[in-house]
C-alpha cells in the first residue's frame, strides 16, 4: 500500500470542510428547492437594475425550462459537471442532461458531428476544427489544474520538479526515479534505484493538450518531437483512458508516475509534485495558485488562449481554463435556450460557486465576467436572442 503523503495530509482538511460546506448547502429536506440567488462567490452580473439600464439577469432564469440535453468531451471538468448538472436538476426539475467524459477530442467531434447539444474541451478548438464547425461559440466555466502524480510507496514528502525534468521522464531521457536530476532537485529525499512507470493518457485529451503545451513552452526538445498535441504518440510508458484512467493506473502501479486534473489526485489521495514555475518558485496546484496563473492574463475575444507557464511567484505553471462548446445561433430553441440558461445558472449561483471550490476548481476571474456574460447574451437560437439583453 501507498502510504498518504504529507500533501495529502495538508490539503484534507480543507477538502474535508469544502465538501461538509456543500453538503450542507445542497443537503435537505424532500420539499422544493428554493429557488438559489442570483448573487455569487464567483461574481453576480455587475449591472445593475438603472432606469433605462441593462436587465439583470436571475442566476435561477431556466428554473421552469424542460429539457433532455446530452453532452460529451472533457474529463477534466467531470466531476465538476456531473455535480452541478444534478444540483440543476434540483432547480430546473425537468432540465435532465447527460455529460460523457469522453475526453476533449471525442467532445470536439460529437458536438461537429451535432450528435450532442454541447461539447466540452480544455484546449480550444484549432482553426482546422473550427472551420469544420464556424458556428463553435467556446464559452469558459472554471480554471483547473494539471497535476504531476506518483506512486512511490516510501516516499513520504511531497516531491519537487521542474519542466525540464518532466519532459525529460516523459521523453524516456529519465528513467529512473534516483537520477541525478530528480535528486538534485529533491535534496535529502530516499529516492528508489527504480525503473520509472510512465502512464499517460490513450484517448485525444484536453489535459494532454494542456500537458503538453506547458512542456512545449518550457523545453525545446519537447516543442520540437513532441509539441502540443491532444492525442500524442507517447514514446515511453502506458496509457490509461481519461483522468480517470491514469489514477487508476497510477495507483495500481508502484514507481509510476502520471498528469492528472488536481481533483483526481485529490479526491484519490494521490501525492503530486510541486512543479517550479517560470519565477523559480516550487508551487503546490491549488485554488489559489490556479487563480494566481489566470490572474495576469487577458482572455481573447473568442478565449482561445493559453495561461501555461505565467508570470508571478505564486502562481502554478500548468494550469488551463475549460470550456463549454455552444452554437452561436441554434437551429431550434428547444434545447439551446436551456443550455444557455443553465450555464448563466453555473456563473452566478453560490451553490454552484461552492460545489466547484469544493471539488478543486478555481472560479473564473472576477475581471473575466463581464465578458463571458456578454457571450451569453450574445447567443441565438432561431435567430433570436436566448437572454435578455
Amino acid at each position: 500500500m501507498m502510504k498518504m503523503g504529507t500533501r495529502w495530509k495538508r490539503l484534507l482538511p480543507l477538502v474535508v470542510v469544502a465538501t461538509l460546506a456543500t453538503g450542507l448547502v445542497a443537503c435537505g429536506s424532500d420539499e422544493e428547492t428554493p429557488a438559489p440567488t442570483a448573487t455569487t462567490a464567483v461574481g453576480a452580473s455587475t449591472a445593475a437594475a438603472t432606469a433605462g439600464g441593462p436587465v439583470k439577469i436571475a442566476a435561477d432564469i431556466g428554473k421552469a425550462d424542460k429539457a433532455d440535453l446530452t453532452g460529451a468531451g472533457a474529463t477534466f471538468p467531470a466531476p465538476l459537471y456531473q455535480a452541478w448538472f444534478a444540483d440543476y436538476n434540483k432547480l430546473a426539475k425537468d432540465v435532465k442532461v447527460n455529460y460523457q467524459g469522453v475526453g476533449s477530442g471525442g467532445g470536439i467531434q460529437q458536438f461537429t458531428a451535432t450528435t450532442v447539444d454541447f461539447g466540452a474541451t480544455d484546449l480550444p478548438m484549432t482553426e482546422a476544427e473550427l472551420a469544420k464547425a464556424p458556428d463553435a461559440q467556446h464559452v469558459p466555466t472554471v480554471l483547473g489544474s494539471v497535476v504531476v502524480t506518483y506512486n512511490l510507496k516510501d516516499v513520504t514528502t511531497a516531491l519537487k520538479f521542474d519542466g525540464d525534468t518532466i519532459a525529460k521522464i516523459w521523453l524516456g531521457k529519465i528513467t529512473k526515479w534516483n537520477d541525478a536530476a530528480i535528486v538534485a532537485l529533491n535534496p535529502g529525499v530516499k529516492l528508489p534505484d527504480a525503473a520509472i512507470a510512465v502512464v499517460s493518457r490513450s484517448d485525444s485529451s484536453g489535459t494532454s493538450g494542456v500537458f503538453t503545451d506547458y512542456l512545449s513552452n518550457i523545453s525545446p526538445d519537447w516543442k520540437t518531437a513532441i509539441g502540443v498535441q491532444k492525442a500524442p504518440k507517447w514514446p515511453v510508458g502506458q496509457a490509461g483512458s481519461g483522468n480517470a484512467g491514469v489514477t487508476n493506473a497510477v495507483k495500481q502501479t508502484d514507481n509510476s508516475i502520471g498528469y492528472v486534473e488536481l481533483s483526481y489526485a485529490v479526491s484519490n489521495k494521490l501525492p503530486f509534485g510541486d512543479v517550479k514555475n517560470k519565477a523559480g518558485k516550487f508551487v503546490t496546484a491549488s485554488l489559489a495558485s490556479t487563480s494566481a496563473a489566470a490572474a495576469g492574463s487577458t482572455l481573447p475575444a473568442d478565449y482561445r488562449g493559453s495561461i501555461v507557464n505565467p508570470d508571478g511567484d505564486a502562481s502554478y505553471p500548468i494550469a488551463s481554463f475549460t470550456y463549454v462548446l455552444v452554437r452561436k445561433d441554434a437551429a431550434s430553441c428547444a434545447k439551446a435556450g436551456p443550455l444557455v440558461r443553465l450555464l448563466w445558472w453555473a456563473l452566478h449561483d453560490t451553490s454552484a460557486a461552492a460545489t466547484a471550490t469544493s471539488l478543486n476548481y478555481a472560479p473564473l476571474p472576477e475581471k473575466a465576467l463581464p465578458q463571458v456574460e456578454a457571450t451569453l447574451k450574445s447567443l441565438k437560437c432561431e435567430g433570436k436572442a436566448i437572454l435578455p439583453s
